[in-house]
């Protein structure tokens, strides 16, 4: 399943879905995403969009320094814990991406590039993280498309179209089941993938939390 994206850092202010074919480099820099960091999630509040720094990952029970879970299935979306409540209480988000990795941690991953931007649906909580607030989200998933089912998962990010933004942000009064209606399988015939691998004897930087406190 996915655990890593990128899109550019200039995206982290965007609200509205961007979208150009051929898809245009705006010569930024990239920004990498992975499991624990902060990402700017765009959601609806006070009669706005917004964007706002959450972690990827809810805290573990037992442990709010470990990010578990980090995803959510559509299909239970509106009827499993822990995610089920913040999906009918409308705090759902979306994070624009220019890249995706699927496939295992272990061994090669491979690099997914869909033709332009493309908003994932997250869903979003706020947690008690020992002496602060934490702003935790994670990403909704479907089934994988004919692309992706090529490599060994069943799974790809939800990817939203630009005309369901509203319907998800809960900014046109629609309920949770139309918001569940948005979460669809995206063919991947235009899309780019390719085989990536990790380099050895590289460590990983030690991730951190976000603190967005007085956000919300």
């Amino acid at each position: 399943m996915c655990g890593k994206f990128t899109a550019k850092a200039s995206w982290a202010k965007i609200v509205d879905f961007i979208y150009s074919d051929p898809p245009q480099d705006d010569g930024g820099r990239t920004v990498t995403y992975r499991v624990m960091s902060a990402m700017p999630v765009i959601v609806f509040h006070g009669g706005a969009r917004r964007v706002v720094p959450m972690r990827w990952g809810f805290p573990d029970p037992n442990d709010w320094r470990r990010p578990r879970p980090i995803h959510a299935r559509a299909e239970t979306i509106d009827s499993m814990q822990p995610f089920a409540q913040a999906f009918r209480d409308g705090q759902r988000g979306i994070v624009l991406v220019e890249t995706f990795n699927e496939a295992p941690d272990a061994g090669a991953q491979h690099t997914v590039t869909p033709a332009g931007p493309v908003g994932i649906a997250f869903v979003w909580r706020r947690f008690r993280a020992g002496d602060q607030t934490l702003l935790a989200a994670v990403m909704a998933t479907v089934a994988a498309n004919p692309l992706l089912r090529g490599l060994p998962t069943d799974r790809m990010p939800a990817i939203l179209a630009a005309e369901d933004w509203p319907t998800w942000l809960g900014e046109n009064g629609a309920g949770p089941d139309a918001a569940k209606a948005c979460l669809k399988t995206v063919d991947g015939a235009r899309w780019g993938m390719m085989r990536e691998e990790r380099a050895r004897n590289t460590r990983r930087a030690k991730p951190t939390v976000s603190d967005p406190v007085g956000l919300f």
